[in-house]
């Protein structure tokens, strides 16, 4: 609970913009790493969602998206950073979910996921150094061994806690994303820009 409950702000004042908290679990390094990242990538089971498959009488099959995270995504092209997603599954969610968020560059049904990292850096003139990547799983591995800032989420798996250079308090689903591009807006300076106009 926040400690300001009760509490009303004088009419009239504006709120200053407050910097996300996690910049300050990085060091140095990983900050230099952050400040080059021009494009994020992600994974989506696990990473977008909490990595649970639904399963209906009909056949369908469903899986749930966090809010939060998606507003993320938006604050972030908002400032020009691009979003692009890689799955190994195919849902016709997830092309739903993208279109809802904006994002164009929807890659689905890979196991090989370097090759399709390596034709949107192409294709957007970026070097590999320029891009972060948020995986889950051991299939992810080749993809954020070769990327500038390679992210893993609170609940992947063990292997890959060692190769990441960030691992989010959030689990996959839960806030994970949203963490980082807040991450990637407080570190490359562009927060304020993002946020100020909810400060009023």
């Amino acid at each position: 609970m926040t400690k300001n409950v009760g509490f009303l702000d004088e009419p009239g004042k504006k709120k200053p913009v407050g910097m996300p908290s996690v910049m300050q679990r990085v060091n140095a390094e990983v900050r230099t790493r952050i400040e080059k990242i021009r494009l994020l990538g992600l994974d989506v089971d696990g990473v977008m969602t909490d990595g649970r498959l639904y399963y209906h009488d009909d056949g369908t099959e469903s899986k749930a998206f966090d809010v939060r995270d998606g507003h993320g995504i938006k604050m972030l092209q908002k400032v020009g950073v691009e979003v692009f997603l890689i799955s190994g599954r195919n849902s016709p969610m997830v092309d739903k979910r993208a279109m809802d968020l904006g994002i164009s560059e929807v890659t689905q049904g890979v196991r090989d996921k370097v090759p399709v990292l390596e034709r949107i850096a192409s294709q957007k003139g970026l070097t590999l150094d320029q891009i972060a990547f948020v995986g889950d799983d051991l299939v992810d591995l080749p993809v954020m061994q070769r990327v500038g800032l390679a992210v893993t989420v609170a609940d992947a798996s063990e292997h890959l806690f060692e190769k990441a250079h960030y691992v989010t308090l959030a689990p996959g689903g839960r806030g994970a994303v949203r963490e980082v591009v807040e991450l990637i807006l407080g570190v490359r300076g562009l927060w304020e820009k993002a946020v100020q106009h909810y400060y009023v």
